[in-house]
């Protein structure tokens, strides 16, 4: 079975709120015949896009293929959080790697929100970018906890966007009685993902980029040039990026090795009005610390975003919205009569230490992936460093490379179990509060 088909129509994107408010979406043809190209992406999404763009503003022809639509996977689907670092915060970073490294990382990851900034401002992309995203604390030790991390920051980086939230502080932001604390980085940012998706491929047409859509990719064989072959063409190119994230299936068997898919869930209330002031006093994002992550936040209409719940495997269950609602409803038990309009699901990538996999996995073929819930700055940042690197400007693409990327255990047949054992684990560590 193939994720690419197991939950969507072809060609479709999914009944999400996203969709139903994207601006419009050009339809792109069909890769019909054989063509050649010096590169030839593999992913239509912030990845893809961004790699694309910015080798075509640098004079490189490109070829994009996607089997859907520009945007179709987690870069339109996800909570469009644009968040500081990396997916594993400095602390870890640094007992992992070492301090010059750790600040490194730091240094790419805040290079990653300019730049998505940036192209938002460049290209004129309306996709509701508001500043603020809050990480919020189930006790008083979690919230010290955060208030030492962005000491840290501002000790080690001079960092010095973050308010610190104490209870109150916290409640007056969001009243949930779930939340003891927190902080509030207003560095970070949130914005409506698949409009930036959409701004970013207007961009890379523009810029000269052959974007074909509903063009399902078979296989990739390395050479120069390197071969790939759809369902009705086939190009030739000197370079390949691979960029399908978790819908990369198995084209390339190193990633798919180290790059697992998991399934994550969105809902999208009805429009709240006054209420919207039980979610959110101030227009900004919010992610807790529960290991498998609530997020949220209020649409520019007042709804309520809300984020949770993952599965391991093809299928999305039946009834997103009842999956979703058991998460909502424990942060939120005030707004249990409140409808739910819209409820969609999405194929991220996660690898075992949660952080992204860059590599040259053949002579001629490059792939990022594995953004483990951090992908709208990451992801878009990685297209840039490939394209770097395409180039012969490699330095921040080796540096992401350097970033373990151990196989998981079990093979395709085992690790989706294993890991949903390990993730039952976790869920239990959070609701005992351990």
């Amino acid at each position: 079975m193939d994720l690419l088909f197991s939950n969507d129509r072809k060609g479709a994107y999914p009944q999400s709120w996203y969709a139903a408010t994207a601006h419009e979406a050009p339809e792109h043809p069909g890769l019909q015949g054989e063509v050649k190209a010096d590169v030839c992406v593999v992913g239509a999404g912030f990845t893809g896009l961004s790699t694309a763009l910015h080798l075509a503003q640098r004079g490189v022809d490109v070829v994009l293929l996607d089997a859907h639509r520009v945007g179709f996977g987690a870069s339109g689907r996800n909570g469009g959080q644009l968040g500081s670092g990396q997916r594993q915060d400095q602390k870890a970073l640094i007992q992992m790697m070492g301090r010059d490294d750790a600040r490194h990382l730091w240094l790419l990851a805040e290079e990653a929100k300019q730049l998505v900034r940036g192209l938002i401002d460049t290209h004129g992309i309306d996709c509701d970018y508001r500043p603020g995203v809050a990480w919020t604390a189930f006790s008083e030790a979690e919230t010290r906890e955060m208030h030492g991390y962005a000491d840290l920051l501002e000790r080690e980086y001079g960092y010095t966007q973050i308010e610190r939230l104490d209870g109150d502080a916290c409640h007056a932001l969001c009243p949930s009685p779930a939340y003891k604390g927190g902080i509030l980085d207003m560095g970070a940012g949130h914005l409506h993902p698949l409009n930036f998706a959409l701004g970013l491929a207007r961009a890379a047409k523009a810029a000269g980029v052959r974007i074909h859509e509903r063009t399902h990719v078979h296989s990739v064989e390395d050479g120069r040039p390197a071969t790939v072959r759809c369902d009705h063409g086939l190009v030739r190119a000197e370079t390949v990026v691979l960029a399908g994230n978790g819908y990369l299936g198995g084209l390339n068997r190193k990633v798919a090795a180290r790059v697992m898919p998991i399934n994550n869930f969105v809902v999208a209330t009805e429009p709240l009005g006054d209420r919207a002031a039980e979610v959110l006093t101030r227009d900004v994002a919010v992610a807790d610390s529960k290991f498998v992550v609530n997020y949220f936040r209020l649409s520019h209409d007042k709804r309520l975003l809300f984020g949770g719940g993952e599965s391991y495997g093809y299928r999305f269950p039946d009834d997103i919205a009842a999956k979703v609602r058991k998460p909502l409803q424990e942060i939120f038990p005030h707004l249990t009569d409140v409808r739910i309009d819209h409820a969609w699901g999405g194929t991220l990538a996660i690898t075992m230490k949660r952080l992204p996999y860059l590599s040259r996995v053949g002579d001629s073929i490059l792939s990022s992936s594995g953004y483990s819930g951090h992908g709208v700055g990451t992801a878009t940042h990685a297209g840039l460093l490939m394209a770097k690197a395409i180039l012969g400007q490699g330095a921040g693409f080796d540096m992401m490379a350097r970033l373990p990327a151990p196989r998981f255990p079990g093979g395709p047949a085992f690790r989706s179990p294993l890991l949903a054992l390990a993730m039952t684990w976790f869920a239990l560590r959070d609701r005992l509060g351990v």
